[in-house]
């Protein structure tokens, strides 16, 4: 899917910045050379996603949950800079979901790629550290699900497998006509992509948007936190 890369050693100093050193040993994917997250052995479904900030304050089983980054970016900044702090915490858990940096759709097309290669980068290291991780699958505009830009690929697919596991978030994002356009759009060029077997859903799946796509892979809802606290279900299998 890619090439090995190594950073020689005077661009892989700890406080750059670009946090080099997780990416050392990652094989990358595509032009932009976006960090693989690498299917797993065997797919495994949580019984819940714990939001990154709520990890622990959790009243269930961890074992049983995913930790993921369904929030605003700010509760997880401190982590996006030094993962390593926060190894022992996401090892009580099942399982890790690559963090959901946002794309917004009025960002820069610049700041969208970046955001798609932490998000594998993150996702990478955490693998290489023998977590068991989802990647998270997020688009922006058309331009970074379609390969309507000057690329040949559509950059927000990179870095997963496919035949695989993946996860999305619909929470905030479907909301008014333009949300769910580009919504329902991002969902069908990445169900052809990358045909996954399994798509964990963090939010609600409004017919409008799924219906007609709930025959092309394995669908597994999960409330948002705060609806789960409220309401104290668990994921729709």
């Amino acid at each position: 899917m890619g090439q090995k890369g190594l950073f020689m050693p005077e661009f892989n100093d700890y406080r750059d910045g670009f946090n080099a050193r997780l990416v050392e040993t990652a094989t990358f994917s595509g032009i932009l050379e976006i960090p693989v997250i690498h299917k797993p052995d065997q797919v495994i479904v949580p019984v819940n996603l714990v939001p990154f900030s709520h990890r622990k304050s959790v009243h269930i089983n961890p074992k049983d949950c995913f930790v993921c980054f369904y929030e605003h970016d700010r509760r997880f900044s401190t982590f996006l800079q030094e993962p390593e702090k926060f190894l022992d915490d996401l090892r009580l858990f099942a399982g890790v979901i690559s963090p959901d940096c946002s794309l917004y759709r009025d960002s820069p097309l610049v700041i969208q790629m970046y955001n798609t290669y932490r998000n594998r980068a993150l996702g990478s290291f955490l693998q290489k550290q023998g977590l068991y991780v989802v990647p998270n699958i997020r688009w922006g505009d058309g331009r970074s699900y379609t390969c309507e830009c000057f690329y040949s690929e559509s950059f927000a697919f990179l870095g997963a497998e496919k035949h695989s596991i993946v996860s999305i978030g619909t929470y905030g994002c479907i909301r008014g006509e333009d949300n769910t356009f580009h919504f329902k759009a991002g969902l069908e060029a990445m169900l052809d992509e990358l045909r996954p077997e399994v798509v964990l859903v963090y939010g609600a799946m409004p017919d409008r948007i799924f219906a007609d796509f709930k025959g092309t892979a394995r669908f597994i809802q999960y409330q948002d936190w705060t609806s789960f606290r409220k309401g104290g279900c668990h994921g729709n299998r």
